[in-house]
């Protein structure tokens, strides 16, 4: 367990979870949701690290449910620190994570594995199995609930596999609400099954924190009105970091669409880019896709070259960037080579309903139903 400073870096207070509750949530840890006592309904399970819930942990809750259910099931999580690894594998279909009560700074599910960290049975974790939450099911919810990884840099110095990710979504229609992604490189992974599979995800009233490549992956990743917030950084060059580094298969028609977002950070003036293009080794026919569209864009985004390359094999200009009607003082086209802009026609086919096809996710609207 990390001491706090790892824990005021990613802007959290890393409190036992059994406090946390205790001091939140009084004599009612799972507040309008019900109890064990007076559930919602047959398929909604408890958990407190405190013991008054079905679970003490959230994996365990995961476990409990049935496979392939008829109707998804939901997981009350009380307030508190949950420090676990947590998988919901494919079979776990409809999964809603709802934070108990109704801010995710309450309710964090937090690890500290690198992508360089030594597993116990030998060898590294990687980038994939660095993640504190993994999530592999389709139609998959959450709201009200934090994802961090706390790993830190500086207190592993001899590791320079340094990529630590908070939550790797893979499953069609996943969405989540007013949730909380912190980390530093490679916080939110959105990505999906396998290079055929295009998985829909919907992330609204979101904040995702970061450095190098904060929110990446193959995914059909819409981001509405959400804040992404560079972190500052001791190092001597620029950039900083990127925020997008996007992998989406040449075969996709629709990638990373950030919209009505805000971009922020803590950074000197254009000390960020806003982003790169990843092209994997497992997909050298990806061709990277990202829209960002009237979004408010912070100092801290380099406006002379927004965008860079990750490898000098593949140019930025190869990949399918786009802006559209941004603003503040980081969305400037000094250099207008360098900052795609798209048409009001080519903007009509990048909007959240054309990414996300005939899916209309339940937490578009003001409050989400279980």
């Amino acid at each position: 367990m990390l001491a706090g400073a790892a824990a005021t870096a990613l802007g959290f207070a890393l409190v036992p979870a059994t406090e946390a509750a205790a001091g939140t949530a009084g004599r009612h840890p799972f507040g309008r949701y019900g109890s064990p006592l007076r559930r919602l309904n047959e398929r909604t399970l408890y958990v407190d690290a405190q013991g008054r819930g079905d679970h003490t942990t959230v994996q365990a809750a995961v476990n409990a449910t049935p496979d392939a259910p008829g109707q998804g099931w939901t997981l009350v999580i009380a307030a508190g620190t949950y420090r676990e690894t947590v998988l919901v594998p494919q079979a776990k279909t409809g999964l809603t994570f709802a934070g108990a009560t109704g801010d995710a700074r309450d309710v964090v599910i937090v690890f500290d594995n690198a992508a360089g960290t030594p597993k116990p049975g030998g060898g590294t974790y990687g980038t994939s199995g660095s993640a504190t939450t993994t999530l592999q099911a389709d139609g998959f919810t959450a709201f009200h609930v934090t994802f961090a990884n706390d790993w830190l840099r500086a207190d592993h110095p001899e590791i320079t596999a340094t990529q630590a990710v908070a939550v790797k979504v893979m499953g069609d229609r996943s969405s989540f609400l007013a949730c909380r992604f912190l980390g530093h490189q490679d916080t939110l992974y959105a990505d999906s099954l396998s290079l055929a599979s295009f998985a829909r995800q919907y992330y609204r009233n979101c904040y995702v924190e970061g450095d190098v490549d904060f929110v990446f992956g193959r995914a059909t990743a819409v981001l509405d009105r959400c804040e992404l917030h560079t972190l500052i950084r001791d190092v001597s060059f620029t950039p900083y970091g990127y925020v997008f580094a996007p992998s989406t298969a040449g075969a996709n028609p629709h990638g990373y669409l950030a919209t009505r977002c805000r971009i922020t950070g803590e950074s000197p003036d254009g000390a960020y880019a806003l982003a790169r293009p990843w092209r994997p080794s497992s997909d050298p026919t990806a061709v990277p896709m990202l829209t960002v569209r009237e979004t408010w864009i912070g100092p801290g985004i380099d406006t002379d070259t927004p965008y860079v390359n990750m490898s000098s094999g593949y140019p930025w200009q190869e990949a399918r960037f786009g802006e559209y009607r941004n603003f503040g003082p980081g969305a400037a086209i000094p250099v207008p080579e360098n900052r795609p802009q798209l048409t009001p026609e080519q903007a009509s086919e990048r909007t959240v309903e054309s990414h996300l096809g005939d899916w209309r996710p339940a937490i578009a609207g003001r409050r989400p139903r279980i």
